[in-house]
């Protein structure tokens, strides 16, 4: 129970910051659905989810590699910090040089002439994102879980500062509406035509200024390469590059590829590019469940490793599990029937509402992807790292098809349903094979109900209409008691058990 608790506590810090840093930057889309056109929403979209795919690939692997040889192997900590962070550093500026020197093609191809400036910094923030990976995983190495959250939240308030200056404060000076006398100087660097120009910038001078605060709060550093050293590292590492890929396959496929796949025409008055942007700007509600899952994730991956060599862990990793499927399970639920405030509040330009009716797919495929995190520890811990490219493979190929089946016949709904099916599948295998090589007793049948049973009040709750606003509010989230009531008459052993525990330790 106090191991729980501990995990609990770290992934509570982590989550208020990524709360709070996650609602500082979704303040951005108001602004964005307001000052930018829905084709510059959708270049967005596609941009940042090839910058999410090749985040992955820059860092391929080492974050994990760096919990699991300076915790598990018996090494020296910092030996393994400094080689891995040496590796990333050179193959970062290496990766980053590539894509740099072929922004000029890289921008034609892919359908953006004359802005090849847009994957030049594209490189630099995949560059810098990779080096500050260990750094930040350091911290969470050593339970420095607020140093990691105050870090992580002056990156989003420096990115969301510079967002508001160029986007909103710079416009408004050089259209007139503010400050005349700072129009000259404005002028002379702003470029009234730039929209997914500035979310770049912004990104990457932010994190460039992260650079010197993450390397004072790690320590000391000595950059040095021992391939001898590194290759047991390597050989573990580059199966989870591919791990890596299917958190953000979906999303490159799904956003990415959506613009492409949708039929001419096949939302009228809108290019598909636009619809892109629609897509997308929806894609970002189900950020509530993204952030809950990351917070988790920041806690639960050394929590995992650190608790591997109790032989009661078993145990432990499935109420870890099972608690886990609870919280994000009513979490889906009370976001789902709450979509018609939440539109409103977000999504200000006309037209985007129009793609709501996804979001509680998109927020139950989120929520097996963390299902797919906690289950995918058994090949982490059993250094069988070979079988998440097998799944990673198998979940690509699936959002494939999916997109490429049903987008032409479903639009928005059928990018949806690829990250749904993708990680839905994913989870089911990843628990098949995980049963054979580390038995772990989750509580499938129950927790399998409370996903659909949650899954189906979301849409009852989202769909449920009626004509006064304060009633309508009151009985969609009646929902939300209702599922929290299933779940306490359910668990009433548990919780009588856990208070029994909690009245014999204060005795």
């Amino acid at each position: 129970m106090s191991q729980i608790k501990k995990l609990a506590g770290q992934t509570a810090i982590y989550g208020i910051s990524s709360i709070l840093g996650k609602t500082i930057n979704f303040l951005l889309l108001p602004i964005y659905t307001a000052y930018l056109d829905k084709e510059a929403l959708g270049s967005f979209t596609a941009i940042y989810a090839f910058i999410a795919f090749l985040n992955i690939i820059f860092t391929y692997g080492m974050e994990t590699t760096y919990f699991r040889y300076a915790t598990g192997k018996g090494l020296d900590p910092q030996k393994v910090f400094d080689q891995i962070q040496s590796l990333l550093i050179t193959s970062s500026l290496i990766l980053g040089a590539l894509i740099y020197f072929s922004a000029v093609p890289l921008s034609d191809w892919l359908g953006y002439p004359g802005q090849e400036h847009l994957f030049k910094w594209a490189a630099w923030i995949l560059a810098i994102d990779a080096v500050l990976a260990l750094p930040y995983a350091k911290l969470r190495k050593e339970n420095k879980a607020l140093q990691f959250a105050m870090t992580k939240l002056l990156n989003i308030l420096l990115n969301v500062g510079l967002n508001v200056f160029f986007i909103v404060f710079c416009f408004h000076v050089w259209t007139g509406d503010i400050f005349p006398s700072l129009r000259p100087l404005v002028e002379s660097f702003y470029v009234s035509g730039w929209g997914v120009d500035y979310i770049l910038l912004s990104n990457l001078i932010a994190n460039a200024l992260m650079l010197p605060v993450l390397f004072k709060l790690s320590g000391k550093f000595i950059f040095h390469i021992d391939k001898n050293f590194l290759k047991p590292m390597w050989h573990y590492a580059v199966p989870l590059l591919f791990m890596g890929l299917a958190g953000v396959t979906n999303e490159v496929f799904s956003r990415g590829l959506f613009e492409y796949v949708l039929p001419e025409n096949f939302y009228e008055g809108l290019s598909q590019r636009e619809a892109g942007g629609i897509f997308g700007a929806n894609f970002k509600l189900a950020i509530f469940m993204n952030l809950v899952i990351q917070a988790f994730k920041y806690a639960a991956e050394p929590f995992f490793f650190n608790q591997s060599s109790d032989k009661n862990s078993p145990e432990l990793f499935a109420r870890v599990m099972h608690a886990f499927v609870i919280f994000c399970t009513t979490l889906m639920v009370a976001i789902s029937v709450n979509l018609d405030l939440l539109g409103k509040l977000f999504l200000r330009g006309e037209g985007y509402g129009e793609g709501l009716y996804i979001v509680p797919v998109l927020l139950f495929g989120y929520l097996f992807l963390g299902i797919y995190f906690n289950l995918s520890i058994w090949f982490k811990l059993t250094d069988q790292t070979k079988y998440s490219f097998y799944l990673t493979l198998m979940g690509a190929l699936i959002t494939v098809l999916v997109i490429f089946l049903f987008v032409p016949m479903l639009g928005y709904l059928g990018a949806a349903l690829s990250t749904l099916v993708c990680y839905f599948v994913m989870s089911v295998v990843c628990f098949f094979y995980g049963q054979k090589f580390f038995p772990i007793p989750y509580k499938t049948g129950r927790d399998l109900f409370y996903l659909f049973f949650g899954f189906g009040l979301s849409y009852l709750g989202f769909y449920f209409k009626f004509d006064i606003p304060m009633l309508q509010f009151i009985l969609k989230n009646g929902l939300v008691i209702i599922f929290v009531i299933v779940v306490l008459f359910f668990e009433k052993q548990e919780i009588n058990e856990t208070l029994r525990k909690i009245k014999s330790i204060k005795s």
